[in-house]
């Protein structure tokens, strides 16, 4: 059965696997800037200011392509996969609305699962709780790992979804089972019951790891050559705080812990390597578990044959039954 808000065709994958530049080049097979439209789904392209920090798509690398949701949030302001469907729900709307394809391209798993599924509603918050786990956690390595421990005892089936260092995702779940007496991943199987808010097709990039691995290095090492150092600067000249949520994010943190005294330029790069990598297989671990995802080889959605299957996905009522390459 066909979702409420229709068919929704997603270009997926890990941190510095390609994902743009082949939803340009697929979008362009599909019609061009008169036929598609790109939605961002990338929980720090979405911020004002972070250009280089955040890889975003340059002018010329769209080729005339509407990118949305790029840059359309101030680095202050609040921001979550609940705002996030606010957002990118209207802007899907309004590109059908005008006769083109939306096209979302992202690799923030929990933005495209709030996207696709919704959020489960009705989970309490408990901001003292949540601020003791915060506290517990610290800095330190060992007392996050303590906190991952007590989840994998509260509720198992999350424990083992997400990474042992994912710090929101492992306090959260703790303050949901906590508050609540009920499993995280109950709240999940229940909600997921309701049914998905799209009939989504996630097609995910799918690299060998050491490709993947040499992908982040040089693109670590061009951002830093282009001058991302120096964008984080003039941010903290213009008064904005090191201490914002945008600014804890990867590559972004490290910099910041450079720009502090933390840590010596000679290690910098290498540690935005490791924490670009650490994120990346995250960033697979969660796309595995979605449901509606098939593996893709670089460059096979563009090929005659691939083209074809996303457009006979996008009209309705088309078959389901393609089975993508192994995720690698």
């Amino acid at each position: 059965m066909t979702a409420p808000r229709g068919r929704l065709f997603i270009l997926a994958g890990p941190t510095a696997s390609g994902k743009t530049a082949e939803a340009v080049r697929l979008a362009h097979a599909l019609g061009g800037p008169e036929r598609v439209e790109l939605v961002g789904a990338d929980s720090v392209q979405v911020y004002k200011g972070l250009s280089l920090g955040s890889a975003a798509p340059r002018p010329e690398e769209l080729r005339g392509l509407t990118h949305h949701l790029v840059g359309v949030v101030e680095l202050t302001e609040p921001f979550d996969a609940s705002r996030f469907v606010a957002l990118a729900d209207p802007c899907i709307d309004d590109i059908r609305a005008r006769g083109k394809i939306p096209l979302v391209v992202g690799g923030t798993g929990l933005y495209l699962q709030a996207l696709i599924r919704g959020l489960a509603p009705g989970i309490p918050r408990d901001q003292a709780l949540r601020s003791a786990l915060e506290t517990r956690a610290g800095t330190d390595p060992s007392g996050l790992a303590g906190l991952h421990a007590e989840l994998a005892t509260l509720d198992p089936d999350y424990a083992a979804k997400i990474h042992p260092t994912d710090r929101i995702r492992i306090v959260r779940a703790l303050e949901v089972c906590r508050t609540t007496g009920v499993p995280y991943s109950e709240h999940h199987r229940q909600h997921r019951a309701q049914g998905p808010r799209y009939d989504a097709w996630i097609a995910a990039l799918s690299l060998r790891p050491e490709l993947l691995r040499a992908r982040i290095e040089a693109r670590a090492r061009s951002m830093l050559n282009q001058g991302w150092l120096n964008e984080l600067e003039a941010l903290l000249k213009q008064g904005y705080s090191s201490e914002l949520k945008p600014f804890q994010t990867v590559g972004q943190k490290q910099l910041m812990e450079y720009i502090k005294g933390s840590i010596p330029r000679t290690a910098l790069e290498g540690m935005i390597v490791k924490a670009t990598w650490t994120y990346a297989r995250q960033q697979r671990t969660w796309l595995r578990g979605m449901e509606g995802v098939t593996w893709e080889a670089p460059g096979a959605l563009l090929s005659p044959e691939g083209v074809e299957r996303v457009r006979a996905f996008l009209a309705e009522g088309a078959p389901r039954e393609w089975e993508g390459g192994a995720e690698g």
